[in-house]
Order: C-alpha cells, then sequence, then structure tokens
C-alpha cells in the first residue's frame, strides 16, 4: 500500500512517562493516508522483553494520538506478511486521521517463533497498552483490534479468544491487566487454517503451504489440534466482540470463503457481525480505503468503541 505525509518519530524507553523528546524526521505516506495530512507524532515504546540474556529481543510499537482529541478510543492494528515478515513501520493513518488512537505492533514473526508466539505477544502489548491508558492519554475501557491478512488473522483470533488461558501467555509486566478486545476489524484475514489449502487458488497455496510449514512446523493436518487453536472458527462463543469482516471478491492469496466461514460461526450464535464485500478488491490495496468501504469501518468503531 501507499505511503504519505511526513511523520515525526519519538522514541522513548518503555516505562517513561509523556515528556517525550522528537529525535528523528522520516517521510513516509502509510496507507489509508493522503499526501496533503499533517505530521502525526509517533511514540515507541517496548511494551514486553522475550528470551534471556544471551538472546533478548524487545517488542516494540508505535503509538499515534490524534491532533486535538481529548482521550479518543484506541485501536490496536497488526500488520500482515504471512506470519513471516512485515513490521509495524506502515499502519493506516486515516484511522487517526479521523479521530482514533492507534498502535502499530511488532510482534515475533514465524522465522524467529512458532504459534503462538505471536498471539502471547499481542496479547501483552494490550495488557501494555491499558495499563499505560492514563499516561499516554487515550481510553482504556473499550480497545478494538485490526489488521491486515495473516495481521487480520490474528487479530481475529485475538478478540475471540478473550481470557483464553492458553493463548494468554504470561508475557510482560502487566500481567494483572486484561487483554480483551472490545471489537474486531479483520481485513482478509484467515479463519480457519485447516480448510484454508483447499480453498486456495494455485498461487495462494504457493503463498500458504510454506508460511504454514513456518507457523506450525508442519502442515495444518498433522497437526490438527494446534491448527483448530489457531483457527478463530473454533473459538467462537457467545461472549465475543463485534465483528467486521472487510474481504475482496478477487482475492488471488486469501480466499474469501475463510471470512465467510468467521461470519457464519458468529451468526450461528446471533453474535453482532458485518461482512462488507469488496467488489473487484484483491489482497489489498487502495480500494479498501476508498470512502465507502473506509466509512464503514469507521462507523462500526465509533458504534462499538466510541468516539
Amino acid at each position: 500500500m501507499g505511503m504519505a505525509g511526513r511523520r515525526v518519530s519519538v522514541r522513548v524507553p518503555a516505562l517513561l512517562t509523556f515528556a517525550l523528546a522528537v529525535t528523528s524526521w522520516t517521510v513516509a505516506r502509510p496507507y489509508g493516508a493522503t499526501a496533503t495530512q499533517a505530521p502525526k507524532p509517533r511514540i515507541e515504546v517496548v511494551y514486553a522483553i522475550v528470551g534471556d540474556a544471551g538472546a533478548r529481543k524487545d517488542l516494540r510499537l508505535d503509538l499515534y494520538l490524534p491532533a486535538g482529541k481529548v482521550r479518543p478510543p484506541l485501536v490496536v492494528w497488526v500488520h500482515g506478511g504471512a506470519w513471516r515478515s512485515g513490521s509495524k513501520a506502515q499502519p493506516p493513518m486515516a484511522f487517526v486521521e479521523n479521530g482514533f488512537a492507534m498502535a502499530s505492533l511488532d510482534f515475533r514473526l514465524s522465522t524467529e517463533a512458532r504459534f503462538p508466539a505471536a498471539i502471547h505477544d499481542i496479547k501483552a502489548a494490550v495488557r501494555f497498552l491499558r495499563a499505560k491508558a492514563s499516561e499516554f492519554g487515550y481510553r482504556s475501557d473499550r480497545i478494538a483490534i485490526a489488521g491486515s491478512s495473516s495481521g487480520g488473522h490474528l487479530a481475529a483470533l485475538v478478540g475471540v479468544t478473550n481470557g483464553h488461558k492458553e493463548l494468554e501467555g504470561t508475557l510482560g509486566g502487566y500481567l494483572n491487566e486484561s487483554s480483551d478486545i472490545a471489537a474486531i476489524v479483520d481485513y482478509f484475514g484467515a479463519s480457519d487454517l485447516l480448510t484454508i489449502v483447499a480453498q486456495s487458488t494455485p498461487h495462494g497455496v504457493s503463498v500458504r503451504v510454506p508460511a504454514l510449514d513456518l507457523l506450525f512446523g508442519a502442515q495444518p493436518d498433522a497437526v490438527k489440534p494446534l491448527a483448530e487453536l489457531a483457527s478463530p472458527v473454533f473459538h467462537v462463543d457467545k461472549r465475543d466482540p463485534p465483528l467486521l469482516l472487510i474481504h475482496g471478491d478477487q482475492d488471488p492469496q486469501m480466499p474469501i470463503n475463510q471470512s465467510h466461514e468467521l461470519q457464519g460461526a458468529y451468526e450461528k450464535l446471533g453474535l453482532d457481525v458485518t461482512f462488507d464485500v469488496v467488489h473487484g478488491g484483491a489482497h489489498g490495496g487502495n480500494l479498501f480505503w476508498a470512502p465507502e468501504h473506509l466509512n464503514r469501518a469507521l462507523a462500526f468503531l465509533r458504534r462499538t468503541i466510541g468516539e
């Protein structure tokens, strides 16, 4: 996706307060943004540490706060990249431009640690963000999570596993905080890792098979309990938060049936689910951020976590 505008990058230690200094400038156009938008402050913090002294890794997030907004609601953004690549560097700034605080996460990729490491990281980030809400100035009571592609899968899985002991993990310094999510926005993510390969195009298979090998250490059928643990459709229950699915009907990589499966699981229980089909949409691109689709996402967030 495209990148726009100029962005202020502010780097701080994890436990310092909001007395921040600007240390660097980068020129970037995050997708969902326009070239005329004003620069946005980026606060980078460490939210957890993994490994030991010999192989320590700082897990970081970038926090963006909307200009002129007091205690905005928060959207946690999870990047895509087939679970094995990508970074927090290019989140959809359209959410920030429309009044939402946003935290864009880095987490352990499948090249570093297999599932459920990424889920443990993301839930640790949510706990950290909830603990730091008053310090940074956003609301802590209702936090949404969103992501695209493999990030959409991870976002959906975090959202439908509030309080799940096996997926909660023990990372970070805020284990008494909740990692509960109040709303999910899933851009063309996977939902059932046992059916995804059979549903895929030849191109999709060429991407998905090696990605799943890295994620699980084997194909899903060979590690069925683990694949079920990683599949949002197997976790849906009546306590789950509202869900917005956004998927292109021409996606060559992520079968649209993956979103239909999650939609069906929600509808079976009478849960709050909306499916926005992007006609002509492939696997991402500017079409997903056209006013028609962006406005639906914004309306969903305002309805579920406020303004």
